[in-house]
């Protein structure tokens, strides 16, 4: 019988390991192909430049450049004279190393060249690599195409990797490096063990249920014993099929009402990851003349909007993404709210009311030495105090009231506002106040993309939530389901989704758009 079940649970597990190398149409298998070349350095000058090879033809190659009869120790640096194979005119004086497969970035065998960086050094040496036998110019991505391929990583740590180099701000880099860790792709990967032993159990009661196969008794826990096969009261009366008991191992049901709970509490993220990656929309709103464009040019380090005494001078929604005390944000400087004097105005004011509602953070100022104005009190009435009304842990928007021109109060400084709400004082004049807004900044900013410190892993990407989302779907057809066969079939392609969610199953459509975000030599 016993032997049966493992039969069953290698059954379940197939297709979920990562198989030694994936074949897709333009995708190379280990040992066959071309040998691919290409610069992985910046482009411009540079003081070293790095050259690298995949393939079979690595090793010819490096022999060819250096003239050496042996390849150097893998893994170690060598000072070579670099010739074209063709001519024998010397190329550079460079360091080489050697990475034989299947332990390289790629898992094929690989070279590196570590020459100067000057456009006459690269090119010489690319031109003499072309002519290699065997050697071919690298795609964008490819060197990451083929390292997923022969499963050095998965399709998250792939996503991990092109996000880290294109990361710009802290936070980026902190999320950027944990996908690349493999954090996401594990936790995936726990819980399609999870749906593996659940789908086992099942698949084990649907082959042997029937039989006098299975022994009594054979769960016992804190001292009670449970034979396979006794039904739920609350599981009969619903009309599902029974729970089914294996030693150590959760039931099925068990298992799926856990990892119900776990994908719902990843799925309930408001999108944190995708904001750290792509940005928090940040929009600077406020009546006119209260020093909004001031604070843009404050925070973006650059003069972005013009800054006039003149009231109504922006008129237009001006953006520009920022680093935000180490977050990613599009700023976004809004003309002053007020009845408009003329239709361009009027245009500019109801493009602001607009910015405002699709806002993620709005940073409301206001003018510190005029807060008793009709066009103050209106903003606070309909737009800050709504705003504070809501829950901040809630998805709804956030907001920080900041109190400018603090460099124009009196000595005794702001006089008591017992309605005013909380709020911060600046001075975009003298810089007085920025410190206490760039720490307010960060901790709005870590509740609205997610703190990639600490926590779990973030989705990143509207793909990520896709498959968490199906396989969250197919549980419920699990629970709903009034057949064993279905039951399992929903199992089934809740494994699935996550099997296409670290590249078990992805298309060569997905694959493609992932990795064409790769530059040349990545």
């Amino acid at each position: 019988m016993w032997r049966g079940l493992w039969t069953l649970t290698a059954r379940a597990t197939h297709g979920l390991r990562r198989p030694c190398w994936r074949q897709a149409s333009g995708t190379l298998g280990p040992g066959t192909g071309a040998t691919i070349f290409a610069l992985s350095s910046g482009q411009g000058r540079c003081g070293v430049a790095v050259i690298r090879t995949s393939g079979p033809a690595s090793g010819p190659a490096l022999r060819s450049l250096t003239a050496a009869q042996d390849l150097p120790p893998a893994r170690s640096a060598r000072l070579r004279l670099l010739r074209d194979p063709c001519s024998g005119e010397p190329l550079d004086r460079a360091l080489v190393l050697w990475f034989p497969g299947p332990q390289s970035f790629t898992g094929e065998d690989c070279a590196e060249f570590h020459v100067h960086g000057g456009p006459a050094v690269v090119s010489g040496v690319l031109q003499a690599l072309s002519g290699v036998p065997g050697l071919r110019p690298a795609e964008a991505g490819e060197f990451t195409r083929r390292a997923f391929a022969h499963g050095k990583l998965s399709l998250t740590e792939v996503e991990g990797l092109a996000d880290l180099i294109h990361a710009e701000t802290e936070a980026q880099r902190r999320q950027a490096l944990r996908q690349l860790d493999g954090e996401l792709g594990r936790l995936c990967q726990d819980w399609a063990e999870t749906l593996t032993r659940a789908l086992a159990h099942v698949e084990a009661y649907i082959d042997f249920g029937e039989d006098d196969n299975l022994e009594e008794d054979v769960l016992e826990r804190g001292g009670a014993s449970q034979s396979v096969g006794a039904v739920d009261p609350a599981s009969q009366s619903s009309g599902r099929p029974p729970s089914l008991l294996f030693p150590c191992l959760p039931t099925a049901d068990t298992a799926v009402r856990g990892l119900e709970a776990a994908l719902a509490s990843h799925l309930r993220d408001a999108r944190r990851g995708q904001r750290l990656r792509s940005g928090a929309h940040v929009v600077v709103a406020g009546p006119p003349n209260a020093g909004k464009s001031s604070l843009v040019n404050l925070l973006s380090r650059k003069p972005v909007s013009i800054v006039s005494p003149e009231p109504g001078t922006t008129r237009d929604v001006l953006e520009t993404p920022v680093d935000l005390a180490g977050f990613p944000a599009l700023l976004s400087d809004t003309a002053g709210l007020r009845e408009g004097v003329g239709p361009v105005e009027q245009e500019g004011v109801r493009r602001a009311w607009a910015r405002l509602e699709q806002a993620d953070l709005v940073l409301a100022v206001l003018d510190a030495s005029d807060l008793g104005s009709p066009s103050s009190r209106n903003f606070l009435d309909t737009v800050v105090t709504p705003m504070e009304a809501q829950s901040p842990a809630g998805s709804g928007q956030r907001l920080l009231l900041v109190l400018n021109k603090l460099d124009l109060l009196p000595p005794q400084g702001l006089d008591p506002c017992p309605d005013l709400p909380p709020h911060l004082l600046l001075s975009c004049l003298s810089g007085q106040g920025l410190d206490g807004l760039l720490e307010a900044l960060r901790q709005e900013l870590a509740a609205v993309c997610g703190d990639p410190s600490t926590g779990p892993p973030l989705l990143t990407r509207a793909r990520h939530r896709h498959h968490l989302q199906g396989c969250l779907e197919a549980l419920g057809h699990y629970k709903e389901a009034s057949d064993l066969a279905l039951a399992a079939e929903a199992l089934r392609v809740a494994r699935g989704h996550l099997a296409h969610l670290t590249g078990g199953g992805g298309t060569e459509e997905v694959l493609d758009i992932i990795f064409r975000d790769f530059c040349v030599g990545k």
